[in-house]
Formats: structure tokens, C-alpha cells, sequence
């Protein structure tokens, strides 16, 4: 049975996929800790993880709070293109500035997206008009986004012994506390913010040369970001490279009073990547990753077939990831 994988995508070698299931535990941890836990070289990790990123395969990134990145909470949106018409559809969708994830896709609709307005009063501007009237978009299905439950900094790679990961773990970042009144962020932790969102494994250092400030000052600054959940550093890398040939959106109507379990349940799923309540025909939404069709013929069939509540679910497999945290991915190997 085929993989799903388009031509020229192979898995990354063994040593590589064990340096990205660190990362994915503790994406700010020292080289030296990394590799302590892999039981390598220090200089061993620097050159496995300076090629990745020098061949454009890995990034460590900062995923920003919805409330840095635009104005009220995502929408999830499903697009009916006219025939030969989706990648055109695609590429527009990708070139607004609003759009966070795009893909070409299989079963739902031809175009799957979501995207964020920068205003609220700009969301009925971008759903209804911007969308919709771009070239070949025949109908467009919305949803809003009322919950993450599980966003793509929680998904792991299943490679390490849970003895290598309590080792990573005692370099990561402070538990980000339960949620409370917050003072709304400086324009210099904003700043901060952002650098994060490039440069996931930005120093206190480099900090202050980028503000012009004292090092404790940008010291200050960091931690303050990371340990409020204004930034949750992750890595970015393609599934396929992974080993995981299909990625798909699934999105499931479930009884009102199973919801919240159903959701909690799939956010502890294997292949969850990104897990969201929302508001629309549907009641749920779970992008997963898997390694082949049968995995994910597992997922639908035996995994969801066990959630009590779940009525109907609709499959979206993605093709052709254009957009992913806002970033061009058409030249990602």
C-alpha cells in the first residue's frame, strides 16, 4: 500500500528523528543536555541540528497566543473550488496575511484553512467577502474556534525511553500556570514575543542586542513571555519527514454532553497534532498525523467507534500543505 508521501520525500535517518523527539520535549534545552539524553557528543547534536536547519527541514519557533497573533480566536474553514481551480484557490488563500494554514485537500472540500482576523470587526470582512470572491472559490463553510485543547506544541514524536525523557524534561521551560487575570503585555515583551516566534531558541544575549537593553533586562523579558504562555517554543518540521505519510482533519459532531470528554480524548490521542472545540455543524475538530492509510483507518473506525457521543465525523486529508503558522511551506523539502 502506497504512503501517501508525494515524490522525493524520504524519512529522516534515525539519529535525526531522535534529535527532533528532543527537541519536541524541550525546545530551549542546552545542546549539552540534548545530548546527554542521546547519549552523543555535544558537537555530534550542533551538526545534526545546524544541517537540518541549514537544508531548511527543522525550526524551533515560537507559537504565539492567539491574543499576540490577531484579534478574538481563529476560524476553521472549508473550501469548494471549481474544477481545476484549488490550487489557484490554495495559493491566493496563502498570500493573505490572515491565513495561519493552508492545504489542498481530499474528501471534505478542496481547500482546507484557518486564519485569524487582525480586527474583530474585520472577521465578517475576511469570511464573507475576501474569501469568498477570490477566483474559483465556489461556496466557503466556516467555524469558529471556541477552544485549543491541544495545540501542535503538545504532539511527540514516540521515540525516547522515559528515562531520556525525565532527563529533557529537567531542562524545560516552567509550567505555565493556571490561568489568571494578567496584566496585558508590554510593548517590550511583545518584542520579545516576536523574536521568539522566529527564533524559538533566541538567547537572553541575543535579546538585548535585538533591544538594545541590559542582558538582565532581556533575561527578565524572555522568562516573563515563556512562563505566562505568551510564547510556547516548538519545533517545526513536515510530518512526512517523520515518517507519518497522511495528515487529515476530522471534523466530528458530538452530543453536547460528550463534548468536553470527547475532545480531553483526543487531545491524548497518538496521532493529535492540533484538537479544538467549535462552533458550526461541527463540535469538534482533531488534525492528526499518520503513518499510512491504515492507520488512519484504525483512527476512524476502532478509536473514534470507542468515544461515546461521537454522531458523524467528515475526513479531510491533506495534499498539499501551502501554509503553515503563517509561513510559506511550497519550498520546504
Amino acid at each position: 500500500m502506497g504512503t501517501g508521501w508525494p515524490a522525493g520525500t524520504a524519512e529522516l535517518e534515525p539519529d535525526d528523528l531522535d534529535l527532533v523527539a528532543a527537541l519536541q520535549v524541550t525546545p530551549r534545552a542546552p545542546l549539552a543536555a540534548i545530548a546527554s539524553a542521546l547519549g552523543v557528543s555535544s558537537s555530534t547534536v550542533s551538526r545534526r541540528m545546524a544541517r537540518l536547519e541549514s537544508d531548511g527541514v527543522l525550526r524551533v519557533i515560537g507559537q504565539l497566543d492567539w491574543s499576540v497573533t490577531g484579534n478574538g480566536n481563529p476560524w476553521h474553514v472549508w473550501i469548494s473550488a471549481s474544477a481545476g481551480r484549488a490550487r489557484q484557490v490554495a495559493t491566493a488563500i496563502a498570500e493573505l496575511p490572515e491565513s495561519q494554514l493552508v492545504a489542498t485537500t481530499a474528501g471534505r472540500a478542496d481547500v482546507y484553512c484557518a486564519v485569524q482576523a487582525t480586527e474583530r470587526l474585520a472577521v465578517q470582512d475576511l469570511l464573507v467577502e475576501r474569501i469568498t470572491t477570490i477566483p474559483g472559490v465556489e461556496s466557503a463553510h466556516s467555524e469558529l474556534v471556541l477552544r485549543g485543547v491541544a495545540l501542535a506544541d503538545s504532539w511527540r514524536l514516540p521515540r525516547l525511553s522515559g528515562e531520556q525523557v525525565d532527563l529533557l524534561r529537567s531542562h524545560a521551560e516552567p509550567e505555565v500556570p493556571p490561568a489568571a487575570p494578567q496584566a496585558e503585555p508590554t510593548e517590550e515583551a511583545l518584542r520579545v514575543a516576536r523574536l521568539l516566534r522566529e527564533h524559538g531558541r533566541i538567547t537572553a544575549a541575543q535579546v538585548a542586542r535585538e533591544l538594545g537593553s541590559t542582558q538582565s533586562t532581556a533575561y527578565r523579558l524572555l522568562h516573563t513571555v515563556l512562563e505566562r504562555g505568551i510564547v510556547r517554543p516548538r519545533v517545526e518540521i513536515e510530518p512526512r519527514l517523520l515518517g507519518y505519510g497522511l495528515e487529515a482533519v476530522v471534523a466530528l459532531t458530538v452530543a453536547p454532553g460528550s463534548i468536553r470528554a470527547v475532545s480531553e480524548s483526543l487531545a491524548r490521542h497518538t496521532s493529535a497534532r492540533y484538537v479544538s472545540i467549535v462552533a458550526g455543524n461541527s463540535s469538534v475538530i482533531h488534525q492528526g498525523v499518520f503513518r499510512d492509510e491504515d492507520g488512519l483507518a484504525e483512527f476512524l473506525t476502532t478509536d473514534l467507534g470507542a468515544l461515546p457521543g461521537v454522531s458523524t465525523f467528515d475526513v479531510s486529508v491533506l495534499l498539499d500543505v501551502r501554509k503553515r503558522y503563517w509561513r510559506d511551506r511550497t519550498t520546504v523539502r
